[in-house]
């Protein structure tokens, strides 16, 4: 893995290659480029080429190293994966295999200056391409309905209500540390003893609310369905439930499971979809989950879960 950025652990990798099986002369996008992890393992995998899209412009920057590294195989694009239709031949249906790996970056994470995280105070910003409405824009404008709407539905937070009111009444927001006290102070002391800090849901839902993730997710597997040639493979990691869930409802709405025989219909071994209209095959009945190895080695990794599709002829 030499040539990925310090500090960056591609999350289930042996598993995300697995799926995707890279292959001589293949085309393959990495949707969340990041810190470069997944492209790098699918370039050392195989003698393939590798689009790389992603919309923090800091990410393509820091993977200018990897261009240069992979010369003509690696190619980078600063935008939103959903536009991956925009960025590759779709009308051929010229690619091999989709990655997409969910959520905020660790780079993201790690910088105080983006305001991702409530470990070091920083600017509560949250933009993942630096553009657009920032999360203090956000909670400094929006009013209590809505604020309690958002913390509600993408933090799954219960006490959204009690934290509206308590953000509201101490506006203007502008830092991390600030907001996750007024959070911490608006659900009490008795959620001081649970496992996860009680601003962890809110700073969750304010950033998928100002990226507009869940929206992107949705037309980004779209997109990768328009983009994939028949026996492509879509492989999507996610980190919390409303992702899963969203990746796990798009392959059962446009996928069967091979079709499975009994003792008065054997199984068929074609690979065919037995349901007419059927996009994808499942590659994964059930999400896969990191080891327990990789979790004691990234503990980041310990909320993932995998998915995956193999697109079959239209």
């Amino acid at each position: 893995m030499t040539g990925v950025a310090r500090g960056h652990l591609p999350v289930m990798l042996n598993e995300v290659l697995e799926m995707l099986q890279p292959r001589d002369g293949g085309q393959y996008v990495d949707g969340t480029f990041g810190g470069g992890g997944y492209s790098t393992a699918i370039l050392e995998a195989a003698d393939c080429r590798v689009l790389g899209i992603d919309r923090d412009p800091a990410a393509i920057a820091r993977g200018q190293a990897l261009v240069e590294r992979f010369g003509g195989r690696l190619t980078l694009v600063q935008g939103e994966f959903s536009q991956m239709d925009q960025f590759t031949d779709s009308d051929a249906g010229a690619v091999d295999g989709i990655v997409l790996d969910l959520g905020v970056s660790s780079f993201q994470f790690d910088q105080p200056e983006r305001g991702f995280s409530f470990r070091e105070d920083g600017p509560l910003d949250m933009r993942m391409s630096l553009a657009g409405m920032s999360a203090a824009d956000f909670v400094n404008s929006a009013g209590h309905s809505e604020l309690a709407s958002v913390i509600a539905r993408f933090g799954e937070e219960k006490n959204a209500r009690r934290i509206a009111t308590a953000i509201i009444a101490g506006r203007p927001v502008t830092g991390t540390a600030q907001l996750a006290r007024i959070v911490s102070e608006a659900q009490g002391p008795a959620a001081l003893r649970h496992a996860i800090h009680p601003a962890t849901r809110t700073f969750q839902a304010l950033r998928i609310h100002v990226n507009d993730e869940l929206g992107e997710l949705e037309r980004g597997l779209d997109a990768a369905q328009a983009v994939l040639r028949p026996q492509g493979r879509l492989v999507v990691v996610s980190f919390h439930s409303l992702e899963d869930r969203i990746v796990k409802q798009f392959l059962s709405r446009r996928s069967t499971t091979a079709p499975r025989g009994s003792r008065h219909a054997p199984s068929s071994d074609t690979g065919a979809a037995p349901d007419r209209g059927a996009a994808f095959r499942l590659l994964t009945t059930r999400p896969r989950v990191p080891s327990a190895e990789e979790i004691a080695a990234n503990p980041r990794s310990r909320s993932a879960k995998l998915r995956a599709g193999l697109r079959l002829a239209a």
